[in-house]
């Protein structure tokens, strides 16, 4: 049985999205409080898998996960991309003007801002996680207080829902990495053919050099589906980069690398895999 750290508990959207990447197997949930314990955790055991969230359409990317992936030696075995939907949940027999806090994670009360600024009776307060706010909820057993988070985690923890579908823009979707050590990601892979990768490398900091990478990724066909800068910590203005491409011909793409590797510095396949499927 596949054993998957995730950060979050059951009922998490993180939870969520590793069964559906794992349709029809049967996998093992490790709940992590953090997203740095799961890259602890898949350090202490090798034959760990991790799924991690990289980015949200709306909230932009997770920097601090392109860090703690790049440091970790992880390989990236493939991706999941999951639409969010959030709901008000609460206690049974209550009604919405009488909740007056709401707990949930920052970007889960960020993504409901609208909901929450119409409804100004309500106190938003951060909390570790969608489902564990739900889980409090029902454990402290408190009328008045609610969490947002998603269906199954209502559920789950025993809770009614109040206001349904309540994120601000409904094109919410959360892309995940899955993670593992490099030795096991060819065997996680033995049926997807690759046409996707995550690449990070180091620029001079001289005029031209990002614009010259671009030209040549062009010119080989390679599709760049996005682009992270991240400071160098003690290098003022210089940056490292993260970059996704597409490709349909897995030569050009080996090509393309060979013609931009003495541009950069340390660069760095940080995955090859298949693009992922989104749910609606």
């Amino acid at each position: 049985m596949k054993r998957v750290a995730i950060q979050g508990i059951a009922g998490s959207f993180h939870d969520i999205a590793a069964r559906e990447y794992f349709d029809n197997e049967e996998i093992e949930i490790v709940p992590c409080e953090t997203f740095s314990k799961v890259f602890q955790a898949m350090k202490s055991d090798s034959s760990l898998i991790s799924l991690v969230a990289i980015e949200n359409t709306i909230a932009g990317s997770l920097l601090q996960n392109h860090q703690l992936l790049k440091n970790s030696g992880l390989r990236i075995a493939g991706e999941h991309k999951l639409r969010i939907k959030h709901n008000l949940v609460a206690l049974h027999g209550q009604e919405l003007n009488e909740i007056k806090e709401v707990y949930s994670h920052p970007i889960a009360l960020m993504q409901c801002g609208e909901f929450l600024n119409e409804n100004k009776g309500i106190k938003a307060i951060e909390y570790d996680d969608t489902a564990s706010s739900a889980k409090m909820i029902s454990e402290l057993n408190e009328k008045g207080k609610a969490a947002i988070c998603g269906e199954e985690a209502a559920s789950i923890y025993g809770l009614d829902i109040l206001a349904k579908g309540i994120e601000t823009n409904k094109r919410n979707f959360t892309r995940f990495l899955v993670l593992a050590d490099p030795w096991l990601v060819e065997d996680l892979n033995r049926t997807r053919t690759p046409n996707k990768a995550t690449l990070a490398f180091v620029l001079p900091h001289e005029e031209g050099s990002l614009a010259q990478i671009l030209s040549i990724l062009s010119y080989y066909k390679m599709n760049l589906t996005k682009i992270q800068s991240m400071p160098i910590i003690g290098h003022e203005w210089e940056y490292e980069f993260f970059i996704d491409l597409r490709f349909n011909n897995y030569l050009r793409y080996k090509q393309s690398l060979d013609a931009i590797e003495p541009l950069t510095k340390g660069l760095t396949i940080l995955g090859e895999y298949a693009e992922g499927r989104q749910t609606l």
